[in-house]
């Protein structure tokens, strides 16, 4: 039932804050605002992926949870930004506050267990047989008529 709610009062509460603050700024700002909040959240999202390569090549040396944790809030706040409304888009730029993160991380970790592996040596054993890929067949050395000649 609170989900139903959300998607009937979220939007009212857009639409009421549309009115509102168009009245006040004008119509113009207020979709060059919703604009820019939607370029905003694309960055984000943009910058989301190439973070999250670097950091895989990388190796993940800092905490993965963190990491983790930190990637979760700006794709969320991507996403909230990229939504047309300035109560989503607040709520997409308090999510990217650092202190706020951390503070929000700290109540759902204190809500939840994590378990964490860690391996003691570079060694994984295990059994593996060695197959030969086959032949392409769209490799011109080995096609049946053989390579065509000009």
């Amino acid at each position: 039932m609170p989900i139903l709610l959300l998607f009937v009062a979220l939007p009212l509460i857009e639409i009421a804050l549309f009115i509102a603050i168009g009245g006040q700024i004008g119509v113009g700002m207020t979709l060059l605002l919703i604009l820019m909040g939607a370029m905003l959240g694309i960055t984000i999202l943009r910058g989301q992926q190439a973070r999250a390569i670097a950091m895989m090549q990388g190796g993940l040396r800092i905490d993965p949870g963190s990491f983790l944790a930190q990637g979760a809030f700006r794709v969320l706040a991507g996403i909230l930004l990229i939504l047309p409304g300035f109560l989503t888009d607040a709520l997409g730029l308090l999510l990217l506050v650092p202190p706020l993160q951390r503070a929000l991380v700290r109540l759902i970790g204190a809500r939840t267990t994590v378990t964490t592996r860690v391996w003691q040596d570079d060694i994984v054993e295990g059994e593996f047989t060695v197959r030969d890929p086959g032949r392409d067949p769209l490799d011109t050395d080995h096609r049946i008529d053989g390579p065509r000649q000009p």
